[in-house]
């Protein structure tokens, strides 16, 4: 009779905690940079959610377990937070934010072209580029693989006879975690891509607040059609995409507001 009362109190915690962290609480957070932290987007991509930091960083949002949080700003380089059991459970999340170093174009100076091309070639001082053709060396030819697909390409390649590298990251789920890593990745660039062609038509006659325009972007990508447009590279069917998530999440904010 007592080993069945422990089961069951086993189970009844267990089921508990389940519910726990099955919930939406409200999250308290605290963010963290080198400057200003006021008026910081903080997105609850999972929930489509939104609000901003005040003056101090600290921000209030509704959030569950693995909800994915993103955090914006002018300055700062944008940063995706899961949430964790940890996180729901004392219900507070501190983040630091990197700033955003913009790079300035480069300029050249030098002689003032004449327009005729082959003169101007030879009057240049210029010298041929020393490559592995050059040198008579193998090279890689292809596109430059960012960070992410480097290491998914190291995580998933091995030498010998029996290659462990890709078998022990597989099994460890290594190579998984590097997929997702990539494809998160390319569907920022994607994002990136699309804001900056289709801002300014999209908005041109929609009343669409300014702080909710970022928060649009972030409820198309997790449309699970946002992945097939970007590979499909149409910019027509992508465009009427848009104006149909326009169109219903300006009702969704319409009801926020009543």
């Amino acid at each position: 009779m007592v080993e069945r009362n422990k089961c069951f109190v086993l189970i009844l915690a267990i089921f508990c905690l389940q519910y726990t962290f099955g919930q939406s609480v409200d999250l308290k957070g605290q963010i963290l940079a080198s400057s200003d932290v006021d008026g910081i987007h903080v997105i609850n991509t999972t929930a489509s959610r939104f609000t901003i930091s005040n003056s101090t960083g600290e921000f209030t949002i509704p959030a569950k377990l693995n909800d994915t949080i993103l955090f914006s700003g002018i300055s700062y380089q944008p940063k995706k937070v899961v949430i964790t059991k940890f996180m729901v459970a004392s219900q507070h999340v501190t983040v630091n934010l990197e700033e955003l170093v913009n790079a300035l174009d480069e300029v050249v100076v030098g002689k003032i072209l004449t327009g005729d091309l082959m003169s101007d070639l030879n009057n240049a001082p210029l010298k041929p580029q020393v490559n592995f053709y050059n040198l008579g060396i193998p090279g890689y030819t292809g596109k430059p693989k960012t960070q992410s697909e480097r290491r998914l390409y190291e995580a998933t390649s091995g030498g010998g006879f029996i290659p462990l590298n890709p078998i022990l990251n597989a099994i460890s789920g290594r190579t998984k975690e590097l997929k997702n890593q990539v494809k998160l990745e390319r569907l920022d660039n994607c994002l990136d891509k699309i804001k900056s062609q289709f801002a300014e038509i999209l908005f041109a006659k929609s009343n669409l607040e300014e702080s909710f325009k970022v928060e649009f972007f972030y409820y198309c990508q997790d449309d699970p059609r946002f992945e097939h447009l970007c590979k499909l590279n149409n910019d027509l069917a992508t465009f009427e995409f848009l104006e149909a998530k326009l169109k219903v999440y300006n009702d969704i904010i319409g009801s926020r507001k009543e």
